[in-house]
């Protein structure tokens, strides 16, 4: 739909022209006897046509020829306007309106000279049909459509004193409020004109009939790109108009979002400096209008969870540490992406300092902060549920709730990972950190591991305490079978952790071979099968099975419901047994070169009470026991 115009007027628009850069004439066949100046413009005009349509020009030609019609001697009269709005060019379209030139009113100057008709007292008064009457009439049609309101809107800011008086600004407003909350559907095949002529060129497909010029369907995105072109304040007032009339608090944030976007530079997306609709470049603010611009959109967010992307309130904080936020406006977008911590990216979360007092590379604090906002309000449907022990193990709980806690506890991994290798990073900002985590959350600590590994890489000079301490934080329990292989062969960590890992690899594996030993004797009750598959189990081998069941990367995984798993022959469980027996001894190999004293270790091993099968002469020699472990051809590189 095009824009709409109205032409006016009926004389040819030839007879106003310039007669030097600073100068305007009216060619009649009489001879100009009044002179306006506007500015630095002069219009070289006749009495007779101003006075009869403005009440102010003829009040100042009155007072400066005294009231005599000759103006003191056929001399011309001067007067000055210089505070008409719209400046010279709504002056000029006044003037060719009392002469009844042709003049074309359109969206963009339909505000200045309705400003200009109201200073100029153009009114009924002083003629029917005058300036006032049909600029107002046009501006109500102006107002009917999307496109146009937006550029008089924009054109209000030349005369925004004179426009917020005439309340042209507020019903601009309201206008452009309605259709943006209004369904796009109702606006007919074409929406207005928000279809450009591209989009209406193009040709769709549907059951094999082309069907030229129809349109995509609208998103209720439709209206940010022309919404986030107005200045901040006339923004602020389009954006509190349409969430009085309803707008959704997504749609508010979406435009919000977007107006941040286009606008603050460390948002702005590469080449995304212009508006293609209206085809004007984005001006760079300075960081001064920049820090004011983000902390508003802060404000005006909706308080709803969710209505904005964690990424984009990341992005937003990102920015803040820049530009120097305030406290407020930094603590309120902590607080916003914390609430909804498990849908952010690792890249996002590293944010950098930028404070000359900052010891480490990235916001370690503020990670924190949001870390422990998120645990407050997602734990504490946790904390009082009966699903979950004293101790914080979990029992038995939805994993549709247990779901953000373990994408958090991810997150909260890597995150470690990367910043530990800040040799700036205090052990106990590291601890911290990884505590807020609970135990229940992680399903391996494989992760955790990795972290960990990585911190103490980069931080050679803590002390065997300190190591013990960090340690600590990880379940030796909940390592996988490659996390505990690179472990029992990790010189960074102490021996007391690596024998732990040793420890309970090897009740992990005598589960797996009591697994096999189990399907061995039922192999040997079902040998006299033809076939060789093992019977059923009975009601007492399942209670039995299950209180040795152990299913991981490399274990057995007992059968369910009463049936075995795949038949296996007896050969293939004596193979299987003879493969743990190398391993067996390869472990004890490995604790042999572990560097410490025998004697040492043999007490350590006591106090973690580590039993097994060994001879009466190795026990009396007080040798380590042999303990399971992965030989040199499984071993794999875990760390970095």
């Amino acid at each position: 739909m095009a824009a709409a115009t109205k032409v006016i007027g009926s004389k040819p628009s030839e007879c106003f022209q310039f007669q030097d850069p600073n100068t305007w004439i009216c060619n009649t066949e009489l001879e100009s006897d009044a002179v306006v100046e506007v500015g630095e413009i002069s219009f070289h005009l006749h009495k007779s046509p101003l006075i009869n349509r403005s009440g102010t020009l003829q009040k100042l030609i009155n007072e400066a020829t005294g009231g005599d019609d000759d103006g003191g001697g056929g001399k011309p009269c001067t007067v000055r306007l210089d505070d008409v709005p719209g400046g010279p060019e709504a002056f000029r379209l006044a003037a060719m309106f009392c002469y009844d030139v042709r003049m074309e009113l359109n969206a963009g100057n339909v505000v200045p000279l309705r400003c200009a008709a109201e200073h100029l007292a153009m009114t009924e008064e002083y003629g029917e049909e005058n300036l006032v009457e049909q600029a107002e009439a046009f501006l109500s049609q102006v107002l009917g459509t999307w496109n146009d309101a937006v550029r008089a809107l924009h054109s209000c800011d030349a005369v925004l004193p004179d426009a917020e008086d005439l309340l042209i600004v507020p019903r601009c407003i309201d206008s452009l409020a309605s259709k943006a909350c209004a369904d796009p559907t109702l606006f007919g095949w074409p929406m207005l004109e928000y279809y450009t002529a591209k989009s209406l060129e193009e040709t769709v497909v549907w059951n094999g009939i082309s069907a030229a010029g129809k349109p995509r369907s609208l998103g209720a995105d439709w209206w940010y790109k022309q919404a986030s072109s107005f200045r901040l304040p006339v923004y602020k007032r389009l954006i509190a108009a349409v969430r009085s009339k309803g707008m959704s608090p997504e749609n508010v944030a979406g435009s919000l979002m977007h107006y941040a976007r286009r606008h603050l530079s460390g948002l702005r997306r590469h080449g995304d400096n212009s508006d293609g609709a209206l085809g004007t470049t984005t001006a760079v603010l300075s960081d001064g209008d920049q820090r004011v611009l983000l902390e508003e959109v802060v404000v005006l967010l909706p308080a709803e969870k969710g209505v904005a992307p964690t990424r984009s309130l990341l992005g937003l904080l990102r920015t803040a540490t820049v530009l120097h936020a305030s406290a407020a406006c930094r603590d309120a977008l902590e607080r916003r992406a914390g609430n909804q911590l498990e849908e952010a990216m690792l890249e996002d979360l590293l944010i950098p300092n930028t404070g000359y007092s900052a010891e480490t590379l990235y916001d370690v604090d503020s990670a924190q902060r949001m870390l422990e906002q998120f645990m407050m309000t997602s734990t504490s449907a946790f904390a009082a549920s009966p699903e979950i022990t004293d101790e914080g193990h979990l029992v038995d709980a939805p994993s549709a709730e247990l779901m953000p806690v373990s994408t958090v506890a991810k997150l909260v991994d890597g995150y470690l990972a990367e910043v530990g290798t800040d040799a700036n990073l205090k052990l106990s900002k590291f601890q911290t950190i990884a505590a807020l985590v609970p135990d229940y959350a992680r399903a391996i600590d494989d992760g955790l591991y990795r972290a960990i590994d990585i911190y103490l890489k980069a931080h050679p000079w803590l002390t065997d305490s300190e190591r013990e301490q960090l340690c600590r934080l990880m379940n030796c329990q909940k390592l996988s079978l490659e996390a505990c292989t690179h472990a029992a062969q990790n010189e960074r960590l102490p021996l007391r952790v690596v024998v732990q890992v040793l420890f309970f690899e090897q009740l992990r594996l005598r589960t797996t071979v009591a697994g096999w030993f189990f399907v061995s004797d039922n192999a040997d009750r079902g040998s006299s099968s033809d076939n060789c598959v093992l019977p059923r189990r009975t009601e007492e081998d399942v209670d039995f099975a299950a209180g040795s069941e152990m299913t991981d990367e490399g274990g057995f995984a007992a059968g369910r419901h009463g049936e075995l798993s795949p038949a296996i022959s007896v050969e293939e469980v004596r193979q299987r047994v003879s493969e743990l027996e190398e391993e067996c001894s390869s472990m004890r190999q490995e604790i042999r070169k572990l560097g410490k004293p025998k004697s040492a270790l043999s007490r350590l091993l006591g106090k973690l009470g580590l039993g097994g099968r060994s001879s009466s002469r190795e026990r009396e020699r007080e040798e380590p026991l042999p303990l399971p472990g992965a030989s040199d051809k499984r071993r794999m590189s875990f760390g970095c």
